[in-house]
């Protein structure tokens, strides 16, 4: 076991494991609050699921706004100053969430929020793939998914015990969490944005804008597909809290335990699967993960207790361990090297659309015909997806441009293939 821990850490190169001490702490800090969004929330401000869900639309449509600039920025400027610029806003709005007093100072926040996420995941993912050639890259995201969740393992269980104390002690642990990963960013994080400015088989077009992106039609339709698997998820983590405790009476802190245990999966079986998923081609490989999302979300119109919720979160976790790191991965062999950016830009809209018609759809649905519905609305979308993944199985095409990595320790010494 040691052995094995020793030889990926020699696999990886040093500014990779850097992104995932900050991705830990990070992760361990917005899971103190985020899990538990919805009822506070409610709790406070007394609003209806369709208001919550209103809210978290507009967060998330702000969002795609914002990514549209995350993308060229990551490509022109690089990759750091977004992380350390998003990190440095972070403190400061989550501190703002807890202080807030009413709906409206809530909302501005959103707004801020909305604007600086997308530069970081943008150009975090960027980023791995300027470190990491193609054969590597799944495991790549996946060890950064196994970090997080190890952060989101411990958070949920610890804010589920604050939250029954005080929120503001939630919103005041994340704060500082952010402030310390800002200060890792600003110190350790170095540029890789990739000094080569065209490759011989790529048009001199590729380097502006988003018209090469918007062409790329196999890309498009892993984005569409993508974006209905994740409409399912987001009705999983946005109201199966709210439908555990308005039902059922299962209170916070037992949701905080289901959050745990999705994490702590992905934390011991993450890396594993990702391996597993490796020998199949990605969009087979997708189309299991939205059958298992499919089936998580559905399972929960069976349930009525803290195990069978427990049982569909497992479920789902099954299959958002496929999709996750294999879609990101794919994303990154299917970018021109001079676009990796827009293209990380372009896909991360499709987590903002799922979570923007999600949130909307689910509960105006909750909130006409019953909470039992968004689960049944989410097996439909998982399914969709996974039928959709099967259909771009037959139309695979090789990546773009071959293999390369660009470390920035060689890189004015390593030619370009």
């Amino acid at each position: 076991m040691i052995k094995r821990a020793r030889n990926t850490f020699r696999e990886y190169p040093f500014q990779f494991w850097v992104l995932f001490l900050g991705r830990f702490i990070s992760a361990a800090g917005g899971s103190l609050v985020w899990p538990f969004m919805t009822i506070y929330l409610r709790q406070k401000f007394d609003i209806p699921l369709s208001t919550v869900g209103t809210l978290f639309a507009i967060w998330a449509l702000v969002g795609l706004g914002s990514t549209a600039f995350a993308g060229p920025f990551v490509d022109r400027v690089g990759r750091r100053w977004a992380l350390v610029g998003t990190m440095a806003m972070s403190a400061p709005i989550m501190l703002g969430l807890g202080l807030a007093n009413s709906l409206e100072i809530i909302f501005l926040l959103f707004l801020v929020s909305a604007v600086f996420d997308p530069f970081s995941g943008t150009a975090s993912n960027a980023m791995i793939a300027d470190l990491v050639e193609s054969e590597r890259r799944s495991r790549a995201y996946a060890l950064l998914r196994m970090i997080a969740n190890l952060g989101v393992a411990i958070g949920p269980a610890i804010g589920g015990f604050l939250a029954t104390r005080s929120y503001l002690l939630s919103f005041l642990g994340a704060a500082a969490a952010d402030a310390v990963v800002f200060v890792i960013a600003l110190l350790f994080i170095r540029e890789t944005k990739p000094l080569v400015v065209a490759h011989p088989g790529e048009t001199k077009g590729e380097g502006i804008g988003y018209g090469p992106v918007l062409r790329d039609y196999q890309f498009l339709a892993l984005c569409g597909a993508y974006s209905l698997v994740t409409i399912a998820y987001a009705q999983m983590m946005l109201f199966l809290p709210v439908y555990m405790k308005e039902s059922f009476t299962i209170p916070e802190s037992q949701w905080g335990l289901i959050m745990a245990t999705n994490a702590a999966m992905v934390v011991f079986f993450q890396f594993s699967i990702t391996r597993i998923m490796d020998r199949y081609r990605r969009p087979i490989a997708l189309a299991w993960g939205g059958f298992f999302t499919a089936m998580g979300v559905g399972s929960v119109a069976l349930g009525n207790s803290f195990p069978l919720f427990l049982l569909s979160m497992v479920i789902l976790t099954i299959g958002e361990m496929i999709i996750i790191p294999t879609s990101q991965a794919y994303v990154a062999d299917l970018a021109p090297v001079t676009m990796r950016g827009r293209y990380m830009g372009v896909f991360g809209l499709t987590w903002g659309v799922g979570f923007g018609l999600g949130p909307v759809l689910g509960g105006s649905l909750s909130d006409s015909f019953g909470q039992v519905t968004i689960w049944y609305f989410g097996l439909t979308m998982g399914l969709a997806s996974a039928l959709a993944f099967l259909v771009m199985a037959a139309k695979v095409r090789p990546a773009v441009v071959p293999a390369y990595t660009l470390d920035p320790e060689v890189a004015e010494t390593q030619p370009y293939p």
